[in-house]
This record gives structure tokens, sequence and C-alpha cells, in this order.
């Protein structure tokens, strides 16, 4: 009798509420769950944080509860949480959201107000195999800590608790999985420095590893997004030794698989629900309300007014692209709104002194910045577009070759005050990255959470008589 044993990985990450593929994946995992039964083999599926995403409608409406129907139907054997299921619902539906699982969540540097995991979360899980195998498997998701601040969270460094945490369960387990929403290059980093982790499944950065990666004898593996890839990894374990001895790791692509029937039933189902509740009517606009992306319009500037009364500044400014569409006269649904700004972009407050303010104006009249195709920081349209402003009037004129070319800026009516600080209403997204440097380096920033971008819009429409 052989001494080995086979164990087949399975593993999704960010999903972001793209279903078009997953009939195709819950399909493929059924099939194999069935093959692998017959030849009496081991076969665990996991996700690793980002299935739900508020940009779609579904998503949106269900309050995420949808993608838990969704990931009860796979069969998944455990889950993490990304940062759009950790940072874009509200402390209380993140408590909600998981009611209905039929799956552990594994959240280990997640911690309530009591200094607690929270009630619907798990730091670690521990899975016995047919062949008496103990396989230990822990959870954690990016450390985004003002953000998690702000919700009423606490959200701890991976590297501070991970490492006791695999010699805690290492004594209790013959293997240690890892489901890892950090980043690849975190992945790296903590297969190169810490002990006792096998097998790495990890998510966040969206890089496809089509054929794993092995650091140090941890294997790691990530399958990209939005469901185009599974990842698979096949583990020989000898029984005795306890040891893996062999392992393939794999990318599969899902665009020419076979469908779900019943998956897509259930988003048909889930469609619907989505569309009763989104009609509902929210606001009446009494006129037209334009959105062009390269050009002035009423839109991006009511929205640029929205965002400077909600945070109560007196200045604001936004970029036009954030809103995918115009809206018409009449009655205006939250299926509307959500449509033209569906991203889970927060507002926020950034103090800034008037030379970097002006150069972040200047930078943003260029045209390389009004055309950027951004992905993501949470953006969710095509284009950056044209900057909005509220409270700051900006004086052009056309160049020969139709530049646009700042003249004259002035706040409040007076020329802007190269050395005075200045508090600016604008999207969480500009603090990240390279975007605007000088809104990215300022360090006094303050973010308003839970309220995204189209709440603020929202509110401005419901105030238009």
């Amino acid at each position: 009798m052989s001494s080995e044993q086979t164990l087949f990985i399975y593993h999704t990450n960010d999903i972001h509420s793209h279903f078009e593929h997953w009939p195709k994946i819950v399909e493929f995992i059924k099939k194999q769950r069935s093959f692998h039964e017959r030849k009496q083999e081991n076969m665990l599926y996991f996700d690793i944080g980002d299935h739900a995403d508020r940009c779609h409608p579904m998503t949106e409406a269900t309050e995420g509860k949808g993608n838990v129907e969704l990931l009860n139907q796979a069969g998944v054997q455990a889950v993490t949480i990304g940062n759009n299921e950790g940072l874009t619902f509200s402390k209380g539906t993140l408590n909600e959201l998981y009611e209905d699982a039929q799956f552990p969540v594994l959240v280990a540097n997640l911690f309530d107000e009591h200094d607690e995991v929270p009630a619907w979360a798990k730091p670690y899980h521990y899975i016995t195999l047919n062949n008496g195998i103990k396989i230990a498997v822990i959870g954690m998701t990016a450390p985004f800590f003002p953000f998690y601040d702000k919700l009423g969270w606490r959200i701890v460094d991976p590297f501070e608790i991970l490492p006791n945490l695999v010699t805690k369960v290492r004594a209790e387990a013959d293997f240690v999985i890892f489901l890892s929403h950090l980043g690849f290059p975190a992945d790296q980093e903590i297969a190169e420095h810490i002990e006792g982790i096998d097998v790495i499944l990890g998510a966040h950065t969206h890089h496809v590893l089509q054929s794993g990666k092995n650091i140090k004898g941890t294997f790691i593996g990530q399958a990209g997004k939005f469901g185009f890839h599974i990842g698979q990894m096949k583990l020989v374990i000898n029984e005795k030794t306890k040891e893996i001895v062999d392992i393939e790791m794999a990318a599969i692509e899902t665009p020419t698989m076979p469908q779900s029937k019943e998956t897509q039933e259930l988003l048909e189902r889930l469609d619907e629900k989505q569309r009763h509740i989104m009609n509902e009517e929210v606001a009446m606009l009494p006129y037209d309300l334009p959105v062009k992306w390269f050009d002035p319009s009423k839109g991006p500037e009511l929205l640029a007014e929205a965002l400077k009364d909600w945070c109560n500044t007196k200045i604001s400014m936004v970029n036009s692209g954030v809103l995918l569409d115009s809206l018409s006269k009449g009655g205006i649904s939250r299926g509307d709104v959500h449509r033209i700004c569906p991203h889970p972009i927060n507002p926020c407050i950034v103090t800034m002194r008037g030379d970097r303010l002006k150069e972040t104006i200047l930078h943003s009249f260029t045209d390389r910045m009004q055309r950027l195709e951004l992905k993501g920081f949470g953006f969710r349209g095509e284009v950056l577009g044209r900057m909005a402003f509220s409270g700051i009037e900006v004086h052009t004129k056309k160049l020969a070759d139709q530049a646009e070319h700042v003249e004259r800026i002035l706040i409040d009516g007076q020329p802007i005050d190269m050395k005075k600080e200045y508090q600016l209403a604008t999207l969480d997204m500009f603090t990240f990255g390279k975007l605007y440097p000088a809104i990215a380096e300022s360090t006094s920033k303050v973010f308003f959470m839970p309220e995204l971008l189209r709440d603020v819009f929202l509110w401005k429409l419901k105030q238009i008589r």
C-alpha cells in the first residue's frame, strides 16, 4: 500500500463581483470535487477575499449577502476577507454579512472594540483530511490602518502576529496554509522570513502565478482577478513523514469552461432581487444634469459642491470621470445613482499649503492626467477627466496647440496664497500612489467613512428643488 497521499487545492481571489465567469468556476469546482471523491483523493477549495465589490448592483443591493450565497453554493472550505469586504461596508453591515455563511471566515489580524476577533470570524481553522492528516488554515487581510480605525476596527500588521500564530497552529497540525489578502510582495517576504508555512494562497495584487512560486519551501499561488483563472495545487504527501514530496502548481483559465446551470439560475434570482431594490426612487431632479469628462459640466460641479458641503470645507476638487453618465430630469432611482457613480471611494479632507495646492491644480489640467485610464484605487470608471472645483476659480486660456493654460487661481475670490494652509475636500483615491504627489504626501488627512462618494452625491441631489 502506498504511503503517499495526494491533496488538491483550488483557490480563487479578487472576483470583485465580476460574475461572468463565476458559473464556470462553480461547475469546475463541482466536477473536480466529484472526480477526486471517486479517486479517494482529498480536495480543498478556498476564496482569498474581494469576492464582493459594491461596484456591482447586486452586491450593493444585497449588501454583499448575495456574494455569500454564491460562495455557499460553490462549497468553499474557508475564506478570508479583502479590503472591499473590510472597508467598503460599514461596521454594522460587515458584522451581519456572514450570518448565513456555511464556511468559516478567517481573519486573524482584525479586532473589534473589545480587542477580540469579531464574532463572525476566526483567526484559524483546522481541517482533517480523510487520511488523518491535519491542516491548519490561517487568514489575514491587508492592514489599511487609518481606514479600519475610522470604521471602528483595529487592524494589526500581519508580521507582528503571524510568527507566533504559525508556531501555535503548527504544534497542532501537520501542514499550515495561509490565506493571504496581503499582496504578492508581502507573500514573498513572509515566505522568506517566517518559517512553518507550507502554502500561501495569495490575493490583492491580482498576480497570475502560472506555475506558482517556491520560496524556501513555501509554495505561493495567486489566480489573478475577476475569475479569469482558478488556482490549482497538487501536493503529494508522505503520510509517515508528513512532508510534501512533490508539488504541481497552475493557474487554469476559465473563459472556455462549461457553466453551472444552478449558479446561473441563482445569479438570475439575485439580479431580479437587486432590480427590485435598486428601482426605488430616491430623488426628483427638476432639470437635466449633464456630465462631460473633458469640458466643464453641471454634474461634476454639483458633485464638487456636495463634497465641499459634506466635508464642511471652503474648497473642494473632484475629477469629472467619477461620474460615468448624465442624469435626466425627473425621478432618480437608487440604481441610477449607483450606475453613474459605482466606485467604492470615500470623501476626505487634505490639508495643503498653497504652493502644493497650485501644483496639484496645474497638474490636473494636463492632457495626460485628464485622459489617464486609471485602474485601481477604488476607481471603476474609464478616464480621470477634467477636474471640477467648488470654492476655487481657475481661469484658463487655450494655447495655439489647444492645450489649456492656467492663468489665475482664486480661492474665495482671492489669489491663492502660496504660504497659507488650505483644507481641501477631495477623494481618498488621490491620497494613494503617485496620481497627485502633493495630496499623497500631505501629513494631515481626514477620511469620511463608511459614506461613499455616491452617498454624498445622493445627499446633494435630494436637496435640489
